[in-house]
């Protein structure tokens, strides 16, 4: 077991390319275990998309490459982090089997993380195995290079907590040979929806991409919850609830401007257009760099991909040997 070494995972399912939520999510706190971690991984989670996409796995396939352009125009450098896919590392399947053994279908079931994403794909009981399992495939995605260190949102806490107690019950059995996860909380609250929903997300038409142009940023604002009561300009406006006031408490720098703002938009005379013109600015301020970076990596596709191969590569060697210590921890290394 890797001890005192800090060692960072993170990664994104390969189901559509990446919005606001994950920047502030994950995406900023990643950038920042980059160069404070020993080590660093990205792990594009297509088999994790696969487990309620299985039906489409073109969606999954053509979005691995969208994935790896969004994390590279935000700032994950290759020579720091190793970038690959997680199918192309059999080994993480294998320890996802094996740890299979050691959660019941009960306390899965019990996961509020799992419970919560069930009922928004409106699963019920015919929930794929894979899906209602992934919790424990995460583990194995951590484990299989000693990750201690994950990027992750409050609605993922869950997901950790469950790793965690397969740490305790491998070493319990088998001897020490995982170190516990500590997962690193984005300061920022999770990100909602355009539409007010409590969560922005890729398939709820709600988010607001990475990739955007200025145009599409413009259309998503103007078209942002505020408040519906605020009908005139002359209207008392609520700030609680009012998507483009939390936005603004995110994104926008000039934290003393916002205050006035609200103050004037609660007590009548500040119309809605102003403050979401305000934040249109704000976020291309934010995204442009991103995306100008982008478009400079989708030139050379090729070249992408050839990162994930040679990340793979690497995070197979890993994975090689963290098996070994596996099998001979469980005592099926026969030949």
């Amino acid at each position: 077991m890797t001890k005192d070494i800090k060692i960072a995972l993170t990664g994104d399912r390969p189901t559509g390319r990446l919005h606001l939520g994950h920047f502030v999510g994950s995406i900023e706190n990643r950038l920042k275990l980059q160069e404070e971690a020993d080590q660093s991984f990205y792990m594009v989670a297509d088999i994790q998309g696969l487990t309620d996409n299985a039906e489409n796995p073109d969606k999954v396939r053509e979005n691995v490459l969208e994935v790896a352009l969004d994390n590279l125009a935000c700032g994950i450098d290759p020579k720091k982090t190793t970038m690959f896919i997680q199918s192309e590392v059999p080994e993480i399947a294998e320890l996802t089997v094996l740890f299979l053994n050691l959660v019941t279908l009960a306390r899965l079931k019990r996961n509020p993380t799992v419970k919560d994403e069930m009922k928004q794909k409106g699963f019920g009981e015919d929930v794929p195995a894979g899906f209602l399992a992934y919790p424990i495939s995460q583990a194995a995605d951590i484990l299989f290079c000693h990750g201690n260190l994950i990027p992750v949102g409050e609605d993922q806490l869950p997901v950790i907590e469950q790793a965690n107690e397969i740490v305790l019950k491998f070493n319990s059995l088998y001897g020490e040979t995982f170190q516990k996860i500590k997962p690193v909380i984005s300061e920022t609250p999770r990100l909602i929806g355009t539409d007010g929903n409590s969560k922005m997300g890729k398939s709820l038409n709600n988010g607001i991409f990475l990739s955007d142009t200025k145009e599409e940023i413009s259309k998503k604002v103007m078209n942002m919850y505020t408040d519906p009561r605020h009908i005139h300009v002359e209207d008392p406006g609520k700030v609680e609830g009012n998507v483009v006031f939390t936005y603004l408490d995110i994104f926008d720098k000039k934290k003393d401007e916002v205050a006035e703002l609200k103050k004037q938009y609660e007590k009548g005379g500040l119309g809605d257009v102003i403050i979401k013109k305000r934040l249109i600015e704000v976020l291309e301020y934010v995204i442009a760099p991103i995306r100008k970076k982008r478009e400079e990596f989708a030139k050379d596709p090729k070249a992408v991909m050839k990162i994930l191969e040679e990340g793979t590569k690497e995070a197979r060697k890993i994975a090689e040997v963290t098996m070994s210590e596996v099998r001979k921890a469980i005592k099926i290394n026969y030949f």
